[in-house]
């Protein structure tokens, strides 16, 4: 085959679309969630928790405490968490975010 002769396309699998096109934010199935609970965080005061119930979630307590701690990373807010049966606990520590 010499440089002149071009390898035929293969028929593309998947649909194209325009670059402007593609969403650029994601927002998750915890968004609403997440945000309340980060606003919370926010305006407590040192030595304090939010005290959750886990009744009260839209999902497991894994899987929110999984999205909080992202979303928390995202904002360089450095939290912790603890729960019981009943409850998700969580509250903001000094540890330096990286």
């Amino acid at each position: 085959m010499d440089d002149n002769e071009k390898t035929p396309l293969a028929t593309m699998r998947f649909d194209s679309i325009s670059q402007v096109d593609v969403p650029k934010g994601r927002d998750g199935k915890h968004k609403k969630i997440i945000t309340q609970l980060l606003g919370d965080i926010s305006q407590l005061s040192a030595g304090s928790a939010l005290k959750i119930p886990l009744a009260e979630l839209p999902d497991t307590k894994e899987n929110i405490r999984a999205a909080l701690s992202r979303a928390a990373a995202q904002k360089k807010l450095s939290i912790a968490t603890s729960s019981n049966s009943d409850y998700l606990f969580v509250w903001k520590t000094n540890e330096p975010i990286s």
